[in-house]
């Protein structure tokens, strides 16, 4: 599975930014989704994610902000971030989970077992 992220970049303390993800390659081994973000310094930490049957879980430094949404046709996966704060300024990232393996089994395929992670989108929050 191949993630391509887009559509960071900078804004004003209280605007609004929507990333997307675009999956490619073996996008039926795919489960969960979701989006973390990286600062210098600190640890990697979950923002969103979406598991396969809809269910959406948010860092508690989202609050209500942020909505996760998957397009299963076209392979995406968007994050709408609305009323940015300086310290949403991070790399964002997309991943994907892979099925289990026993459900890969039922399935018939054959998965990769690693997760797949996006190269990242700078997101810059001004004041």
């Amino acid at each position: 599975v191949r993630l391509v992220e887009s559509g960071g970049g900078l804004v004003q303390s209280g605007g609004s930014l929507r990333l997307s993800c675009r999956a490619s390659g073996d996008t039926i081994c795919i489960s969960t989704m979701a989006w973390y973000r990286l600062v210098p310094g600190k640890e990697r930490e979950l923002v969103a994610i979406i598991r396969s049957g809809g269910r959406t879980d948010y860092g508690d430094f989202v609050k209500g902000r942020f909505t996760i949404s998957r397009d299963f046709a076209y392979n995406t996966l968007d994050l709408q971030m609305n009323s940015l704060k300086p310290e949403d300024a991070a790399v964002y990232y997309c991943n994907a989970e892979p099925l289990e393996p026993d459900i890969a089994h039922q399935m018939g395929v054959i998965c990769d077992e690693s997760d797949a992670w996006g190269q990242g989108t700078q997101v810059t929050v001004s004041g």
